[in-house]
């Protein structure tokens, strides 16, 4: 079982930057992959980004690419979304999520999600 517990999230200016965390607790992530994803009002749950555990290798999606940074501390148990010159697209609620097997873009392959931060960017 894994708690995954999300925050850093807030109201900001286009061109503003956050950083997200994610905390996990109640297992380690050894053979993980973490994902970020957002979901907009009235839109459906998008992957952002995801980091495998061991070799950190990252992947991202394309409106993000550039801007935005996974990373994460093994020994804080930490997974961080830096997020920079934020658009207000960008503009979600952004939620922290665990596989340990399955495709890393696919939502339905991830199997502990955190409550959500929100992400508001104004003009």
């Amino acid at each position: 079982q894994v708690q995954l517990a999300e925050s850093g999230g807030g109201l900001v200016q286009a061109g503003d930057s956050l950083r997200l965390s994610c905390v996990a607790s109640g297992r380690t992530f050894s053979g993980s992959t973490m994902g970020w994803f957002r979901q907009a009002p009235g839109k459906e749950r998008a992957f952002v980004a995801a980091i495998t555990w061991l070799g950190g290798s990252t992947y991202y999606a394309d409106s993000v690419k550039g801007r935005f940074t996974i990373s994460r501390d093994k020994i804080k148990n930490t997974v961080y979304l830096q997020m920079n010159s934020l658009k207000p697209e960008d503009t979600a609620i952004y939620y922290c999520a665990a596989t340990y097997s399955g495709n890393l873009y696919q939502t339905h392959a991830y199997d502990y999600w955190g409550q959500g931060t929100w992400v508001t960017v104004s003009l």
